[in-house]
């Protein structure tokens, strides 16, 4: 499964270290100022609070750059929450469900991480009453022999909730049958939810609306 990462994970981590970097350099910037007023021939001190209020300028550009004008969402598979934005306006969070992380295998012949990929996504589809058509892992995970490509039996039901949507590459957010689950990590590498937050994020994202997984 070849998952394309907009922003890879020491962006991600860079991103997530500005506001500490900001503070940092603020707190420079203080001190700076205080020194620039204390102390006579502080012409290198004036130099570094430019060279600070130039980069904060720099910093606060990019970040405007980086959020999306529409509704995005953001999925903490650490601790299996999600957050619904509109702009800076947080719309609702809550618990969800992603990847296991368990490893299955078929032999030696193939193997599986059931994980939730990281990164910065899109919707690219969205439906209703959705249908799982089970891939050969979930045959092989139930010590069954895996049927042909479109086998009456690769296709399920009601298991996915009354929604999903598509992030690519087999990944969807979607309901459950197991809503008791919500907040563990036990998925194959989906978002899962509950009815009403399910229901909420289809109304709310559109195709091509920003997801953003860590």
């Amino acid at each position: 499964m070849n998952i394309p990462a907009i922003l890879s994970k020491p962006q991600l981590i860079a991103v997530a270290l500005l506001p500490l970097a900001i503070y940092l350099a603020i707190k420079v910037g203080i001190s700076l100022l205080t020194l620039n007023t204390s102390t006579p021939g502080t012409a290198l001190a004036d130099s570094l609070t430019q060279a600070i209020n130039s980069e904060l300028k720099v910093i606060d550009k990019r970040l405007t750059k980086l959020k999306p004008k529409s509704n995005y969402l953001v999925v903490n598979s650490t601790a299996n929450e999600f957050y619904l934005y509109e702009a800076d306006t947080l719309l609702a969070q809550g618990k969800c469900s992603t990847g296991s992380y368990v490893l299955l295998k078929n032999g030696d012949l193939q193997q599986w991480i059931f994980k939730t990929p990281k990164g910065e996504f899109k919707i690219l589809n969205k439906k209703k009453n959705p249908i799982w058509k089970k891939p050969d892992w979930a045959f092989i995970e139930e010590g069954l022999p895996v049927p042909a490509i479109n086998h009456s039996s690769r296709f399920e039901y009601g298991v996915l909730g009354d929604y999903a949507l598509s992030l690519g590459d087999g990944y969807l957010i979607h309901g459950t049958i197991y809503q008791r689950f919500i907040g563990l990590p036990v998925t194959h590498g989906c978002i899962r939810l509950n009815d009403e937050n399910l229901a909420l994020i289809y109304k709310k994202l559109n195709i091509g609306s920003k997801v953003y997984l860590f």
